[in-house]
């Protein structure tokens, strides 16, 4: 089970929001290269980057700190000699050009949430082009999902458009409930699992993450085939703490991932 802290990037700053209203932000940080280093240092294994301008505006709008933030992935790589952290990026990717350039810059996974909605050729035609790292963002509420940054709901059918997604050639599904995102009240467990009984590809549960008993309650359904959970508003404002989270993560779950490399 990886616990990967999200980094929402609003106006270069690192914020967090309720529910995801852009009115509603709690700037955490002035310089997010700064938190990302925090986070690598807490042992975090992958980070969650969200350029929240961008999924409004439909195009990038925070490149700078999203370069800052991978400049300092690698120099944290070789201070301590170990392996770059795969880095994950969302919010206004609408276009292959996009991908290509940021994948060049060093982003590990593509992040394709409203797009893939509103044009399923271009997540077709992105897992085509970038197979292996291209993974989608289903935000949802009671079962439908939701587009432009949660501002609209769409009327499909989570699990449908899952299988349509998996079809295409997904590296992963991440599914946020947005009900519950930056709200603290748990993780929709049933919800998540649902999906992953849904499909083959692995799920990430997003929204929610309170205390350490919803990391645990995620490690029990890890063989469903959730494989991670992204991580905000909790291990910024102290309620959970990401280094020993991870750690009763590993003992619970094994550390499964690890092993397998070690092999």
């Amino acid at each position: 089970m990886l616990l990967i802290p999200a980094i929402d990037l609003k106006d270069g700053h690192c914020v967090r929001l309720k529910q995801g209203d852009m009115d509603q932000a709690t700037v955490f940080s002035e310089e997010p290269a700064d938190m990302a280093r925090h986070w690598l240092e807490q042992g975090a294994r992958r980070l969650h980057l969200v350029d929240l301008n961008g999924a409004f505006a439909g195009k990038p709008k925070n490149e700078a700190a999203i370069k800052a933030i991978i400049k300092t992935v690698r120099e944290y790589a070789e201070e301590t000699d170990t392996e770059e952290v795969p880095v994950q990026l969302g919010g206004g990717i609408r276009d292959l050009d996009t991908i290509e350039r940021y994948l060049n810059a060093g982003i590990s996974y593509i992040i394709i949430g409203t797009a893939a909605v509103k044009s399923p050729g271009f997540l077709a035609d992105a897992c085509s082009a970038f197979p292996g790292q291209i993974i989608v963002g289903i935000d949802a509420k009671d079962g439908k999902v939701a587009t432009d940054g949660w501002s609209k709901m769409s009327g499909h059918d989570v699990i449908d458009l899952a299988q349509k997604f998996e079809g295409y050639g997904v590296e992963a599904i991440i599914y946020t409930d947005i009900g519950r995102d930056g709200m603290m009240g748990g993780v929709n467990i049933d919800a998540t699992v649902k999906l992953a009984q849904a499909v083959t590809v692995p799920v990430i549960a997003s929204g929610g993450v309170h205390v350490l008993a919803d990391v645990e309650a995620l490690c029990a359904v890890q063989d469903e085939g959730v494989e991670g959970v992204i991580c905000g508003r909790s291990i910024y404002e102290g309620t959970l703490d990401l280094f020993s989270a991870q750690e009763r993560a590993d003992e619970l779950c094994g550390d499964l991932i690890y092993e397998e490399d070690e092999e």
